[in-house]
């Protein structure tokens, strides 16, 4: 990945105002710009986004805007008032943020806030094009741009993109409710590699796209159709020796000494927020309250100090909030309150940094208690900046830092009185039992910084793009397919292997419902009817089903992965005879599993037994699969039997058979110098390990394979024996 590094966010590191008529350019401070800076800028990148003014405020200076941001390599995407309306503060803020952060009760499902996010997608995708070349890495940011990767990939299907979410992905339960859910996951999936900040947020995301879209997940790599993508958990850190060292700062120095004339010999207890109802704000000043009224003796001995930056000021649900806090404020302080001591300093308002670290480095508690939230980074800030035998963290287990700074003092948001406790306890903390629980989480922050955590995320996005590197060098070519094809026409005898379900057809709900079209049929007949050629169809359905199919069609027929073999004009008959006498130890096995998943079925072929789970739910099919497999392990080791798993079934059957023995019975028959063997789950691995070396083996999906080569699905498979039919037509 020598290419360019694209970041893509909602909003430029660089905010353009307009006063006066003259436009200015305030750089941004905030951990991003500072952590990604150096990527971009190393490779000569460039960072897309809104630059936070609207269309019609710089109409006819657009030019200037870009030409100034381009110094600063940065792109514009200018973004028009109604669009800022319904993108923004419309889907963005009124379905999504509330809706991820577990708010349902405030998430607007509106088509026409939908539709304009939609087209700003579309239009961030446009602008991304103009910049972007094969070998550019993208970095896609936040949930404003969750359909951005997909439309990327459209365009860019070999482009290296990478998406981290910077707020919580909630559970598949509240995800479900999105009107829009399929369309979002599959924007996301256009990503190689996505990230989150917990290992929680990541188990969601799996879970909502193997509910809705049926894709399959295994150590952190998810399996569609034609990609394979890696979900992680990349823990954002703080750009630590920046606020480590911020009280040796002069302007710092002086802030501290203002803020403690003021303060006095006071306690202090700091309150760092955007003025959103995610943050629990209110619930915090209610356990100050409590924590006054319940210990008298704290009462002009502590000062809250309240800063609140205001957000999203035009949203109804943050009017409300802000009334609610100033009321709270007014009655705690009215109530409490006295000559010379205001319990709660309320700052309504962002402060610059020498300001907000001095209050770090002054507070002896820090109270970071939201509701939900992807990260808090104002945790983390507050432990590299406060003296380790000082300060004291109260947390909030719903906070993603949570799951890094376990010292803190660690809260459920909603139990008023854990608040109220934990405050008094942080308040009276030993400086001995400080310094031990801040020199731990101290050392784990500068260790995680916020320069290792986009290193990790870049390095993760090109270890991604070499693994599917390895799928696609074994993926069906049109070079390969021209090779398979010239073999087959120089043979003088030719036989294909050809699974059925998942392999010539795609799976349904039960299985009777996946019988062959017309045109497979015509296809296999057409097949089968070449001069010196043999199509076996080796499959693990019972005969009954193949005979009603295929039977008359001129193809060796080979049922239960191999215990009944027919050839075309003869009858059905056994490799060897076998006993079903086992099935009465394993049946009852099947049925109490079937009966604890809701969805699940058995079939009984004559010399198998099958339990299938496609139309279980997904989870809970998965745990009582790897039950069931235990229970079947244990009764079916002295019985010559074996467990296989294939796709969505666990099936039960002799040891002694399977595709490979059955594919040698043909094999040694006659000396074939064109062989062809096409499956797609792992009864078919044991038919790929009897392939002679010069066979040609494909699996049809992702995942580790014998196979030599790969396709991505079934209709692929048919396009190449259309190719061979047409060969010798």
């Amino acid at each position: 990945m020598a290419g360019r590094m694209i970041i893509v966010s909602n909003r430029l590191p660089v905010t353009v105002s307009k006063r006066e008529g003259k436009l200015s350019f305030q750089p941004s401070a905030g951990g991003l710009a500072t952590g990604l800076g150096s990527f971009y800028k190393e490779t000569g990148g460039v960072w897309l986004g809104w630059p936070g003014i609207s269309l019609e405020s710089v109409r006819g200076r657009e030019e200037e805007v870009r030409a100034k941001l381009a110094e600063l390599s940065c792109k514009p995407v200018f973004l028009s008032q109604r669009q800022i309306e319904n993108f923004y503060y419309g889907f963005s803020n009124k379905t999504l943020w509330p809706l991820f952060h577990y708010f349902l009760q405030y998430a607007v499902f509106d088509q026409k806030l939908w539709e304009a996010y939609r087209r700003v997608n579309r239009q961030f995708c446009e602008a991304v094009l103009e910049v972007a070349d094969p070998d550019s890495t993208i970095w896609v940011h936040d949930y404003q741009l969750l359909l951005l990767p997909g439309l990327l990939r459209e365009r860019l299907p070999q482009a290296s993109i990478g998406f981290f979410l910077h707020i919580p992905f909630p559970s598949f339960e509240i995800f479900r409710v999105l009107p829009w859910r399929e369309e979002l996951l599959k924007g996301l999936l256009g990503a190689d590699l996505i990230g989150f900040h917990t290992y929680d947020y990541v188990r969601h995301f799996v879970s909502a796209v193997r509910r809705i879209l049926g894709y399959e997940h295994q150590l952190g790599l998810i399996s569609t159709e034609n990609r394979v993508i890696r979900v992680d958990a990349f823990p954002m850190g703080i750009d630590y020796e920046k606020f480590a060292r911020s009280a040796e700062k002069p302007e710092v120095k002086q802030e501290i000494k203002r803020i403690r004339r003021r303060v006095g010999d006071r306690k202090v207890i700091l309150s760092v927020d955007r003025l959103d109802y995610t943050k629990g704000i209110a619930q915090r000043l209610r356990a100050y309250d409590q924590l006054l009224e319940k210990y008298p003796q704290y009462r002009e001995k502590v000062v809250l100090i309240l800063v609140a930056v205001p957000s999203r000021t035009r949203v109804e649900h943050y009017m409300l909030l802000k009334r609610e806090v100033d009321e709270l404020i007014g009655r705690i302080n009215g109530r409490h309150g006295g000559f010379g001591w205001t319990p709660i300093w309320y700052l309504y308002r962002s402060l610059q940094f020498p300001t907000l670290a001095a209050l770090y480095n002054l507070a002896d508690v820090a109270l970071v208690t939201p509701f939900r939230d992807g990260m808090n980074l104002i945790a983390k800030e507050y432990v590299a900046s406060t003296p380790a035998e000082h300060g004291v963290l109260v947390l909030s287990e719903m906070a993603g830092a949570a799951s890094e700074l376990g010292e803190a003092l660690i809260i459920n948001p909603h139990n008023l009185n854990q608040m109220t406790e934990a405050m008094k306890e942080a308040l009276e903390m030993e400086p001995e039992e400080k310094s031990l629980r801040n020199h731990l989480m101290k050392y784990r922050l500068r260790r995680y910084d916020i320069h290792r955590w986009a290193r990790e995320f870049v390095e993760k996005l090109k270890e991604i793009k070499e693994i599917q590197q390895e799928f696609v060098a074994r993926r069906i070519t049109p070079q390969i397919l021209k090779t398979i094809c010239e073999a087959f026409r120089l043979a003088h005898n030719r036989i294909e292997f050809l699974d059925y379900d998942g392999t010539l057809i795609g799976f349904a709900p039960r299985p009777e419902a996946a019988c062959p079209d017309e045109e497979l049929r015509k296809l296999l007949r057409k097949l089968a009817l070449l001069p010196n050629n043999e199509v076996v169809l080796i499959s693990g359905r019972d005969k009954e089903t193949l005979e009603r199919w295929f039977g008359d069609l001129p193809l060796n027929l080979v049922a239960e992965h191999g215990i009944w073999i027919r050839e075309p004009g003869h009858e059905w008959e056994m490799i060897e005879p076998l006993s079903t006498d086992w099935k009465e130890a394993i049946r009852p096995i099947m049925e109490n599993f079937a009966d604890l998943t809701p969805g699940a079925f058995i079939e009984e072929k004559d010399y198998a037994l099958v339990w299938h789970y496609r139309r279980a739910d997904p989870e809970l099919a998965s745990v009582r699969a790897r039950e069931l497999k235990d229970a079947l392990y244990d009764i079916t080791q002295n019985l010559d039997l074996v467990v296989l798993e294939g796709n969505k079934v666990i099936e039960v059957k002799p040891i002694n058979v399977n595709k490979g023995r059955t594919a040698r019975y043909f094999l040694d028959r006659k000396e074939y110098d064109f062989i062809l063997a096409v499956g797609d789950d792992w009864t078919d691995e044991d038919l790929f390990e009897a392939m002679p070396d010069k066979a040609y083996t494909i699996k049809v999906g992702f995942g580790v394979s014998r196979a030599k080569y790969q396709v991505g699905s079934f209709r692929e498979v048919r396009q190449i024996l259309q190719e061979l039919a047409e060969e010798n037509a």
